[in-house]
């Protein structure tokens, strides 16, 4: 996985109208990422990413384009039941849906 050209060794590749949804099932304190349009997109495409816990957004990106450096997401989970993550394409263009979207690094830190 490749985002603004740098690679990372693992995370999650989505399309850019996506919605992963994740019990956690124990006591976790955070979620940490790295996000961006992945470089196999060739620079189309341009999303927002947001992260929720049991419902509500605690975090929102800008909007990413391809090409972009990635963006660093931290968020607090203590107390949360669910983590939701979110990828939603921008504009109205055809190419916009097929970008794929990287949560690099991804990683629940829990209890």
């Amino acid at each position: 996985m490749s985002i603004g050209g740098t690679r990372y060794e693992h995370g999650v590749s989505v399309h850019a109208r996506s919605s992963v949804t994740i019990d956690l099932n124990r006591a976790c304190s955070s979620y940490d990422a790295l996000v961006g349009i992945d470089d196999m997109t060739l620079g189309l495409g341009a999303v927002r990413f947001s992260v929720y816990a049991d419902g509500v957004r605690r975090w929102r990106s800008p909007l990413l384009r391809g090409g972009d450096p990635a963006v660093p997401v931290s968020v607090g989970l203590t107390g949360s039941e669910t983590l939701r993550l979110v990828v939603a394409p921008h504009g109205v263009r055809p190419l916009a849906a097929t970008a794929i979207a990287d949560w690099a690094r991804s990683r629940i830190s829990c209890v």
